[in-house]
């Protein structure tokens, strides 16, 4: 995937691509972010906008 798109993408479709990456490859969202060189609050406001809040001690979005 390329993350430099992820503001276009749909954020019922990233939301899954998000947590399956930080599951599979990240040990977080800071992690991932980093990782793939992406602003945090970006990624954070694009899927709060659909309803999609971050869970820390869970590490995904719900």
């Amino acid at each position: 995937m390329n993350w430099e798109n992820f503001a276009a993408m749909d954020p019922h479709l990233l939301v899954g691509v998000v947590n399956t990456e930080i599951r599979n490859n990240c040990s977080d969202l800071d992690d991932l972010c980093r990782t793939h060189d992406i602003e945090e609050p970006e990624l954070v406001a694009h899927l709060a906008k659909a309803g999609y809040d971050y869970f820390p001690e869970q590490k995904k979005f719900r």
